[in-house]
């Protein structure tokens, strides 16, 4: 990811004739359970460009995964249509395209400008039984973790040590 960040920013800042930086953040990677909660984040990250006023709708951004999934193009796809169905427990390409035209829907009406820190701070978003897994799975310094609970979502943080305590 370090590497891709860092192409991007030199290419832009080359071919826009701009120095400094460009990311806001250093890349952060959030475990996501399937179903419910990587539906909310695939819809949270399409929603990037609306909430810095880019774009007013999803589509109007070319490079989103809004576009690829209503789409009927199949060559050069980034996103697996028959895995994304199966996690999402859809019946089929039509049901995921009218669910996900309707998730965003949703989210630009009623929390689409809203920067949710679930999905850039936590180390894991899903059920309780998820994120203990996960919890687990990343082994030592458990202690330096805990587990919130929000609006019945369950997300993993580490607790934040102040240098030199």
């Amino acid at each position: 990811m370090r590497l891709i960040a860092g192409r991007t920013a030199q290419e832009y800042n080359q071919r826009k004739n701009r120095r400094g930086a460009f990311w806001e953040d250093r890349y952060h990677a959030t475990a996501v359970e399937s179903d419910i909660h990587l539906n909310q984040c695939m819809v949270y990250i399409d929603m990037n460009m609306v909430r810095a006023g880019v774009v007013n709708h999803p589509k109007d951004w070319p490079f989103c995964g809004y576009n690829e999934i209503l789409s009927n193009q199949q060559r050069y796809k980034l996103i697996d249509d028959h895995s994304l169905i199966r996690i999402l427990n859809m019946k089929d390409r039509e049901s995921l395209k009218q669910s996900y035209t309707k998730w965003i829907a949703d989210a630009i009406e009623t929390r689409g400008l809203k920067r949710e820190s679930r999905w850039t701070e936590s180390l894991a978003v899903g059920s309780k039984e998820f994120i203990e897994r996960i919890n687990i799975k990343l082994g030592l310094g458990l202690r330096d973790r805990i587990i919130r609970e929000h609006e019945g979502v369950f997300e993993l943080h580490e607790c934040i040590i102040p240098y030199g305590d």
